[in-house]
């Protein structure tokens, strides 16, 4: 009796507009390069078996979200604006409702839903440093078989991308830094 083959479900965090516009104050300096990747990566898997996350601002700030927002006043924008867009050159593969949180990690019981049915998921997204990083240690938590394609992923620097990458290694075996032609 062979096994059946690993369901992959790709899951693509934060690749908006507010990450990718050079003149946005979070702009992610490698963001062309993974989105050049993430459209790969979910051309191989399917856009139907590939969940878009967004990050976006709370209607409300609270606790230590009240001083991040006094720093970064201009991202109280609600989830409709076009800040918190997917990029056009990703929307077109965004067939399933987007998970949205106004937290740095995406993990939550919408998207453990999402994922109900399939063994592991491909993460890709930015920043590596920050919503990668974060989203993949509560998926991890949770018992999800994580791998993190490395190149389909950016950071504010190449040195935090390495860093963060570094971090994740660190979960092996529950998580897993890959490249795009591994998964590909």
């Amino acid at each position: 009796m062979t096994d059946a083959p690993a369901r992959t479900a790709v899951l693509v965090i934060d690749m908006q507009h507010v990450f990718a516009d050079p003149d946005s104050p979070w702009a992610t300096p490698g963001f062309p390069q993974a989105e050049s990747a993430v459209a790969r990566l979910v051309k191989h898997w399917g856009a139907q078996n590939t969940i878009f996350t967004r990050f976006v601002a709370p209607e409300h700030p609270r606790g230590a979200w009240l001083p991040y927002y006094e720093q970064w006043p201009f991202a109280l924008q609600p989830a409709d604006s076009p800040l918190w867009d997917i990029v056009p050159g990703l929307a077109e593969f965004v067939v399933r409702p987007t998970v949205d949180a106004a937290t740095f990690g995406k993990w939550s019981p919408r998207l453990a839903a999402e994922l109900d049915g399939y063994d592991r998921m491909l993460v890709a997204g930015v920043s590596t440093d920050c919503c990668v990083l974060s989203t993949v240690l509560q998926a991890v938590d949770a018992g999800v078989e994580t791998l993190v394609v490395a190149d389909a992923c950016a950071g504010l620097t190449p040195e935090d991308h390495q860093r963060a990458l570094d971090a994740i290694g660190l979960y092996a075996p529950l998580a897993k830094v890959v490249c795009l032609a591994e998964v590909l």
